[in-house]
């Protein structure tokens, strides 16, 4: 394979200890290893900073280790981790999943072969916590089609992840180009967060094999789409964050757009989406107040464009 890129992986940990070392070693059994890899720890009480020093002592590439005096949050030391990273690609790590040993290979590869790709990322497989297959992919817990898939290699990812989330940070790597784009991070939404940025200014490309094992547990921090998550919440409170997440990446997009160029087109389909959004956080409680608004949405198609349909209008309506 020529043009060899030169790869980084940002690892965040805290009280990591029991699944840090199946990670670990699972970096270590790639068929490609990578040039470096980057720990920062958030002030572990417990045996990850000996678990660490111990793997790096064996490691066969380089680990760079830094450990917060003081806790800086998850957000802030996943930050600091990729702010490190000296690499062409960055790849994101949870400290509690396992990666599959030609992972980086076929990542690396689908970077060489598609320039244009901002980040690449893939499918997993969704197990327990202790590695017990729960017999599903996480691509389709996400609801993430063929035709979807299909519309991401034709280079327009934005269309997608306006409708869903479908990428998963602890599957993707992106190019190191990118980082003053999705740096900093918001304190919520990180994975999608840096896919939509991305996406919207070049190409994402995905790979539809799974490879991590991606452990569920009860301290995941985010973990698959669960149902009923929203039972009971309003319309307010369940939007209303949205639209405050879609507005700081129009914002970034804006500040950064001579470096970080956006389509007309790509822009006004944000605009929609925030248009959307801002009508379904504005929902009244009472139910029988709610059709005409919901009404003007759905003649408008952006419940068909940036959510899934007559099925999301009904949910509005019921909720």
């Amino acid at each position: 394979m020529n043009n060899r890129l030169s790869l980084s992986i940002a690892l965040a940990t805290y009280n990591g200890e029991r699944y840090l070392a199946e990670q670990l070693d699972s970096i270590a059994q790639q068929t490609r290893l990578p040039d470096e890899l980057i720990i920062t720890d958030d002030a572990s009480i417990d045996a990850t900073s000996t678990l660490v020093l111990d793997f790096a002592k064996r490691a066969p590439f380089t680990v760079r280790f830094q450990v917060n005096n003081e806790r800086l949050g998850s957000t802030r030391n996943f930050e600091r981790a990729i702010r490190v990273c000296n690499g062409d690609i960055i790849f994101l790590c949870d400290q509690d999943d396992v990666w599959y040993p030609s992972k980086i290979a076929l990542m690396e590869e689908r970077f060489i072969k598609n320039p244009s790709a901002g980040a690449v990322f893939t499918d997993a497989d969704v197990v327990g916590q202790d590695m017990r297959p729960f017999g599903k992919r996480l691509w389709k817990t996400f609801r993430f089609s063929r035709e979807e898939q299909e519309r991401i290699t034709a280079c327009d990812a934005l269309s997608v992840l306006l409708k869903h989330s479908v990428v998963t940070g602890a599957t993707m790597a992106f190019r190191s180009t990118y980082r003053d784009l999705v740096l900093p991070l918001p304190d919520t939404w990180h994975d999608a967060w840096i896919a939509l940025l991305i996406g919207t200014t070049s190409c994402l490309d995905a790979i539809p094999k799974p490879l991590i094992a991606y452990r569920q547990h009860n301290s995941n921090q985010l973990g698959i789409p669960r149902r009923g998550r929203n039972q009971g919440k309003t319309c307010a409170s369940i939007y209303g964050p949205q639209v405050v997440r879609y507005e700081a990446a129009r914002t970034r997009l804006l500040e950064l757009g001579d470096r970080f160029p956006i389509t007309k087109q790509k822009m006004h389909s944000i605009e929609e989406m925030l248009l959307f959004l801002r009508a379904r956080s504005a929902l009244p409680n009472a139910r029988w107040r709610r059709l005409r608004r919901a009404l003007r949405e759905l003649v408008a198609l952006r419940y068909h464009r940036y959510a899934y349909g007559m099925a999301s209008f009904r949910k509005d309506l019921l909720r």
